[in-house]
C-alpha cells in the first residue's frame, strides 16, 4: 500500500534589517516621564511642574489680600480718641470713588483676560500641528495669526493707565494717601493689585520674546500657559478688590 507524505515548511517571521522598521517610533512614550534616551522631563511633566510653581507663588498674594481685607474691615469700626471731647469718635470718612472709570478699567482687564486665553489656545494649536507640518510634502499654514499676546500687553498697559487716571480723580476730589484711613486703604488695595499686574505684564513681554527669539514650541507653550493662568488670577483678584471698594 502506497503512502503519500508531504512536508510543509513554515518560515518564522523575521524583523527587517538594514532599511529600518515599519513601526514608527514615538519618543517620550514611556511611563517614566522622560523623553526617549535623554534625561530631560517630557512636556507634560514640565507643564505640571510649572503650574504647581505658579500655584505656590499665587498663595502668598492671596494671603496678602486676605490680610488687607481683614485690616480694612476691622479699621472701619475702630474709633479714634479725640482730646477735645475726651471721647472716642469715628474717623472713617466715606469716599466717593470714580466708579465709572473703574468700571471701564474692569471691562478692559476682563477683555484682556479673554485675549490671553485665546493666546494660550493658539500656543496649544501650534504645538499640536507642529508634527504634522514637519512631514515632508505637507506645507505649514501661511495664514497670518492674530497677535493675541501683543493685544493683551496693550490692554494691560491700558488698565494701568486707567488706574493712574482713577488715582488722579481721587486726588481731584481731595482724597490723598494720607487724607484719612479710608483713602489710605483705597490706594493700598488698588496700588498692590497694580504692582502685581505689572509683574504679569513683564511675564507677557517675556512670553512674546520666546517667539521673536525662535525658542522651541514646548518652551513657548509652557510660558504662555503659566502666564495666562496668572493673568486670569489678576482679573479675578481685581473683581474682588473692586467689589470690596464698592460694597464694603
Amino acid at each position: 500500500m502506497a503512502t503519500l507524505s508531504s512536508s510543509v515548511s513554515v518560515e518564522e517571521p523575521q524583523a527587517r534589517r538594514g532599511g529600518g522598521s515599519d513601526i514608527p517610533h514615538f519618543p517620550g512614550g514611556g511611563d517614566d516621564g522622560h523623553r526617549g534616551g535623554d534625561n530631560s522631563p517630557d512636556y507634560g511633566e514640565r507643564l505640571r511642574r510649572y503650574r504647581l510653581g505658579l500655584a505656590v507663588g499665587i498663595t502668598p498674594i492671596v494671603m496678602l489680600f486676605v490680610a488687607f481685607t481683614s485690616a480694612f474691615i476691622v479699621r472701619q469700626g475702630l474709633p479714634q480718641w479725640n482730646a477735645t471731647t475726651n471721647a472716642y469718635v469715628p474717623d472713617w470718612v466715606p469716599i466717593s470713588i470714580p466708579t465709572l472709570l473703574l468700571t471701564v478699567n474692569t471691562v478692559i482687564l476682563l477683555a484682556s483676560s479673554w485675549t490671553m486665553e485665546m493666546a494660550r489656545r493658539q500656543a496649544i494649536r501650534q504645538l499640536a500641528l507642529a508634527p504634522i507640518s514637519a512631514i515632508p510634502g505637507i506645507a505649514a499654514d501661511d495664514q497670518r495669526e492674530v497677535p493675541w499676546l501683543s493685544i493683551t500687553v496693550v490692554m494691560g498697559f491700558g488698565f494701568l493707565i486707567g488706574q493712574y487716571l482713577a488715582w488722579r480723580a481721587l486726588a481731584a476730589r481731595g482724597f490723598y494717601v494720607a487724607t484719612s484711613p479710608s483713602s489710605s486703604f483705597v490706594y493700598l488695595l488698588t496700588g498692590a493689585h497694580a504692582i502685581h499686574l505689572a509683574g504679569g505684564i513683564v511675564a507677557l513681554l517675556y512670553a512674546s520674546s520666546t517667539q521673536w527669539l525662535h525658542r522651541p514650541l514646548e518652551v513657548r507653550r509652557i510660558v504662555v500657559d503659566v502666564t495666562a493662568w496668572y493673568w486670569h488670577f489678576m482679573a479675578i483678584l481685581w473683581l474682588y478688590v473692586f467689589a470690596l471698594l464698592l460694597f464694603a
